[in-house]
């Protein structure tokens, strides 16, 4: 779990095959194998980390088929910058919120920042609310405007500079995830939505 601070801008080392090695610093302070990292607002498995002479310490990881479907990681290059984070700790401030690391969709910049807007997918629309948080490539951002087709968020001058947002022109592409709490929500309340209410629990007449 994330809250969508970002913490480091890194840069892509290289992108060979499926393994993915991203140079960094503040992340890899306490981490371990098997620890995660998002990147970009995608949850990664650190596998190996290394440190190159002059240049600096590097991490890597394995990066999955559905992964590449479903984000936009396998668009990334040698030198680009990438959001990373690592997992929120129980002691930690929730500065943000509550972020999954896992993508909803990839979804196109319609207008750069600092009035950032961008395309939502279909079937993502009724997540993401006026005053409402949305991640974007990692960030966690509150919506300033939500129409049926799109949404706009305001982006600082601040975090124009530490994150990747600062560098996304119009026609490129970013991940997207919305509030999972939400989801969890539509879930929940589905069957009342839907016109009926669920059944209500049985018991034993001994319990």
């Amino acid at each position: 779990m994330f809250t969508g601070i970002v913490e480091e801008l890194g840069r892509v080392n290289s992108l060979r095959g499926s393994r993915l090695r991203i140079d960094a610093e503040v992340v890899l302070h306490d981490v371990v194998m098997g620890a995660s990292i998002a990147v970009n607002g995608c949850c990664l498995t650190v596998v190996a980390t290394g440190s190159d002479d002059g240049s600096g310490s590097w991490w890597e990881a394995d990066v999955s088929d559905e992964t590449f479907r479903r984000t936009s990681l396998g668009t990334l290059a040698a030198g680009d910058p990438v959001n990373l984070e690592r997992p929120v700790r129980l002691a930690d401030r929730l500065g943000g919120h509550l972020v999954q690391g896992h993508v909803d969709a990839v979804a196109k910049v319609l207008q750069p920042a600092p009035d950032l807007r961008v395309e939502l997918p279909d079937g993502l629309a009724r997540y993401v609310v006026e005053k409402g948080s949305v991640t974007v490539d990692g960030v966690s951002l509150t919506v300033v405007d939500a129409a049926a087709d799109s949404f706009s968020v305001a982006v600082i001058p601040h975090t124009s500079e530490v994150t990747t947002l600062g560098h996304r022109p119009s026609g490129s592409v970013v991940n997207l995830e919305v509030d999972v709490m939400a989801k969890y929500a539509e879930s929940l309340l589905g069957g009342y939505l839907a016109g009926g209410a669920p059944a209500p629990e049985e018991h034993d007449d001994d319990t």
